[in-house]
């Protein structure tokens, strides 16, 4: 599978060092099988004068079975906690490869409301079930990085 990344630099030689620690699935490598998605990211470097690049990895499926896996098919209440977990900074998983649906704007909207407590969790998944996901993969573990992902080149948006 090909993935894509989006940065203000190229990146050749991911690490999950250079990583927030409270975002979506928590600290990790973010990438997406999808460029038009990966194109989207790019925007917030753009829309701040500064350079972005979407590089590219080959991605070595058959080696996922050797790690610890979370994938979210769906904005669903375990999803929404996993999140909530995460930008909270109380996330104590020790997954390798978090796999599911971006909080973007809107989705973030609803996640925000949430966590303010401005509404219940109930009223939260009815809002982020009409939300198609987009596709985000968190690589929390450099062994993984090294092992699973090979770079293939960058492009300049």
């Amino acid at each position: 599978m090909i993935l894509y990344h989006a940065s203000n630099v190229i990146v050749e030689k991911p690490d999950v060092s250079h990583s927030r620690k409270r975002v979506d699935f928590g600290a990790g490598f973010y990438t997406t099988p999808l460029m038009e998605q990966a194109r989207n990211w790019c925007m917030r470097y753009i829309r701040t004068s500064r350079s972005a690049y979407i590089s590219k990895y080959i991605f070595d499926e058959e080696q996922m079975k050797n790690w610890n896996i979370r994938q979210f098919d769906s904005y669903s209440e375990e999803w929404l906690d996993f999140i909530v977990s995460c930008r909270a900074g109380n996330d104590n998983t020790d997954y390798d490869i978090v796999i599911g649906g971006v909080a973007n704007d809107k989705v973030f909207d609803t996640v925000e409301l949430f966590l303010q407590e401005l509404i219940e969790k109930r009223e939260a998944l009815r809002r982020l079930k009409y939300n198609k996901p987009n596709v985000q993969i968190c690589f929390r573990n450099q062994q993984v990085i090294e092992s699973v992902l090979k770079y293939t080149g960058s492009e300049k948006i």
